[in-house]
């Protein structure tokens, strides 16, 4: 058994990092600002060997990296070699601001630590279950497939784990279990889970399709993307900064945080209350579109920033919804911590857990490493 475990958790600008000793969390950290003028680490390489360097790292064995795309070659997490490494570095254009980050805290560790096997925890690939039906947009399919055009769907660690611990609150046996989770956060995104597979995802080849989210703005007519290039003269560059980082409740508002839109509202700012109903109407109709999908739903259940810490997101995304028998008890819903907010006897659970995407990806290493024998 690989008791101590490290995780590496690369984004764009920072790393996060958790030491488990068995279920025991013995450090943990985030280094910020990584590549950003102003007194960061040059780069990833350095902000990781900065890590290496002040932890007890006696009896290690294994680090589990997180890695964002792992395109349809990856379906479940795997030890890294040399021809992994390679296959990673070969899906940057699928995730051109999130791999290679991931692929410099690997050669980093790997440098580092060239006798502890290092695993790769892919957030797509939970969701290599979809359907073909679930995973092809309509386009030609010969262009489809050379640029590797598809659904991928993401946060696919903290879909497994809160779908997981959702049968553990229940009681429920996992297999049997049809879950709605919905992961809000400043990214967010839906899963439709039935007996521990992905059967729907609102995110998409990129983490831009879906939901509202902080700076992203979800779903929206392609057509716009043609008229704002034609019409505003707008470059390719300038409107993926625009739909990625401009978008979502910061483009609506001018803030990108829950709290301060809620504040807001609460003030009487319309833009801000324009802006909730916005973000809340689209996860109900993502939520009775996963409901049709599955055919029964079992549960429905909160996770991340705001899906764990706005009551009045989780009212208002699930109002109207009780002839499908979701509803929510307010006193419950005003709780925290990880339970049951849906009221006794409810057709359908509504819950709230906590997601720990490091402790899934330290779990499915140790897994990996097991396997290895």
């Amino acid at each position: 058994m690989t008791a101590r475990v490290l995780v590496l958790n690369c984004g764009s600008s920072s790393v996060k990092y958790r030491l488990y000793d068995g279920e025991t969390i013995r450090d943990r950290g985030t280094v910020e600002r990584v590549g950003e003028p102003g007194g960061g680490p040059a780069d990833h390489t350095a902000a990781v060997r900065g890590i290496l360097d002040r932890l007890d790292l006696a009896g290690l064995g294994a680090v589990g990296h997180r890695v964002v795309h792992g395109g349809r070659r990856f379906s479940e997490p795997v030890l890294v070699d040399d021809e992994v490494f390679a296959a990673i570095g070969d899906l940057v254009p699928l995730a051109p601001l999130h791999n290679p980050a991931n692929l410099a805290g690997i050669e980093a560790a790997r440098r580092a630590m060239p006798d502890v096997p290092q695993v790769a925890v892919f957030d797509t690939a939970f969701h290599h279950t979809l359907p073909e039906a679930a995973a092809t947009y309509a386009i030609d399919r010969d262009v489809a497939e050379r640029y590797g055009i598809r659904r991928y769907g993401f946060h696919g660690t903290s879909h497994a784990y809160v779908s997981r611990r959702t049968a553990d609150l229940l009681d429920r046996p996992y297999a049997e279990l049809r879950t709605i989770t919905l992961h809000l956060g400043n990214g967010a995104s839906v899963c439709a889970v039935d007996g521990g597979r992905s059967v729907a995802t609102s995110m998409g080849m990129s983490p831009l399709e879906g939901l509202v989210m902080g700076t992203r703005s979800g779903d929206l007519d392609p057509t716009i993307v043609f008229h704002l290039r034609r019409e505003g003269g707008m470059a390719v560059d300038a409107i993926d900064d625009l739909l990625n980082h401009r978008s979502g409740l910061l483009g609506l508002t001018g803030v990108n945080d829950m709290r301060e839109v809620l504040a807001r509202r609460q003030a009487g700012d319309p833009a801000a209350a324009l802006a909730f109903d916005v973000y809340c109407r689209r996860i109900t109709g993502y939520v009775g579109a996963y409901y049709a999908l599955l055919g029964a739903v079992d549960a429905v259940t909160f996770t991340a920033g705001v899906g764990e810490h706005s009551a009045q997101v989780r009212a208002a995304s699930l109002a109207g919804l009780q002839r499908l028998g979701i509803r929510v008890d307010p006193d419950r819903n005003a709780r925290s911590g990880d339970r049951v907010i849906s009221p006794d006897g409810a057709e359908v659970a509504v819950c709230v857990v906590g997601t720990d995407e490091e402790r899934e990806i330290a779990l499915q290493t140790r897994a990996v490493v097991a396997a290895r024998g």
